[in-house]
């Protein structure tokens, strides 16, 4: 059966690439406008988002569909393979490339992996939100199990699996072709009606294209029902719109707030020296107690970690007494240490370790087995937990988050993590 299907598909795909028919060309414009009023009018945030992409021809070099954040390219024959409710799920497709930033997430990811993640997030975002309707005329990815995770998320199972997944079939069912606006030379414009390639940018326009995808994005999605917007692109919101706090603002802060305070009567209250009442007055007493969890599941860097610690120190050395528990995890805790004003200086000296998953739940349920509680947890991560982010009943929780640019922790307080702050 998978033989015979192949043999469909190579047959459909069979001389897709050649000149622009102009009669031909000219339907499917109509085919392509069609369906953007209709997403306007039933996915209103993918439909403004999808209007604003100019329409090019790309019969000559491109067999589906792409974009680069300003173009959407098409082939015309690709095009009318597909049923009309299909055009909008391409529509859908290639509007969640440009607002999920896949031009530019890569980073030394293998390529082709990656971009076989990113197709994974997009189609079932749009499944999930009844963008159109699911492709099925061409080979389309999809899995239930990748539902709401992020491309970084999706390309470390694919890669965990690898030795036991065909990577070349899925490369092969991917719906359309990746472009990451780096094509070409940055010399010229060479390309730009369509027929001898995909425009070229320089640097500086490819941001201003992510500029003009992040303007048209927040419109979008202020003139749309929350409940059609996908939780990949609120969190993109949230993280523009929201105010961001520097980590290191954040850390002194949070270890400042864990300053033990009591009232006393060995300090009377100024407001009680000509009343009849006796007030107690407050006791000081700084004494820092935190509780530092190291993610180093493989995506967090030493040097990373040792910037993290050194900059724990610096702000503990500011107070009298301090207690703080360090420890690293990745789905088990390792080589916890408590650090007082005794021995501060060596924690220069700390090892990292780790190397394995991300379990958040291994740091509480430590915590939980050792009787450890304390005033605040701070988890320096990548973001990217394999279940939960822990027990949000158990402690005050801050998270420093290093990997993924648009976190949603579902509790306590955060803050990216930003190597240049």
């Amino acid at each position: 059966m998978a033989d015979t299907i192949n043999k469909d598909i190579a047959e459909k795909f069979k001389d897709i690439l050649g000149p622009m028919d102009p009669a031909r060309d000219r339907e499917v414009r109509e085919i392509l406008i069609t369906a953007r009023v209709g997403m306007l009018l039933r996915a209103s945030f993918f439909g403004n988002l999808a209007t604003r992409l100019k329409l090019v021809n790309a019969d000559e070099w491109c067999a589906t569909a792409a974009t680069d954040g300003r173009n959407f390219y098409y082939n015309s024959k690709f095009i009318k393979m597909l049923r009309p409710k299909e055009v909008e799920f391409l529509f859908g497709h290639e509007v969640l490339h440009c607002v999920y930033d896949h031009f530019g997430r890569r980073g030394d990811r293998d390529a082709q992996l990656f971009n076989v993640a990113c197709d994974y997030c997009v189609n079932s975002d749009l499944k999930k939100h009844k963008v159109g309707e699911f492709i099925t005329t061409v080979p389309c990815l999809y899995d239930d199990k990748y539902v709401d995770w992020a491309s970084e998320e999706v390309y470390d199972d694919l890669f965990a699996n690898a030795e036991t997944i065909d990577i070349d079939d899925l490369v092969s069912r991917m719906l359309d072709q990746h472009l990451d606006g780096k094509q070409g030379d940055d010399d010229g414009d060479e390309g730009e009606d369509g027929k001898s390639g995909p425009s070229k940018y320089t640097k500086e326009e490819r941001e201003k294209i992510k500029d003009e995808i992040k303007e048209a994005m927040l419109s979008a999605s202020q003139a749309s029902d929350p409940g059609n917007i996908p939780v990949g692109v609120k969190r993109i919101v949230a993280q523009l719109t929201e105010p961001k706090m520097n980590w290191r603002d954040l850390l002194r802060m949070q270890m400042q707030s864990t300053i033990k305070n009591d009232y006393t009567f060995s300090k009377m209250h100024r407001k009680g020296w000509h009343t009849d009442a006796v007030l107690p007055g407050m006791n000081y007493d700084e004494y820092v107690d935190i509780f530092c969890a190291l993610d180093m599941s493989g995506s967090i860097q030493d040097s990373q970690g040792k910037d993290f610690l050194s900059e724990v120190k610096g702000i503990a050395e500011e107070y009298g007494q301090f207690r703080m528990h360090i420890a690293c995890f990745d789905t088990k805790v390792y080589n916890m240490q408590v650090f007082t004003s005794d021995n501060l200086d060596e924690i220069d000296e700390y090892e990292l370790k780790g190397g394995g998953g991300t379990d958040f739940d291994a740091v509480f349920n430590f915590l939980k087995e050792e009787g450890i509680e304390p005033k605040r947890l701070v988890m320096f991560t990548d973001g990217y937990p394999w279940d939960s982010w822990g027990d949000e009943n158990y402690c005050d929780t801050v998270f420093i988050i290093h990997g993924d640019k648009n976190p949603n922790p579902p509790f306590g307080t955060w803050a990216l993590y930003e190597d240049d702050s």
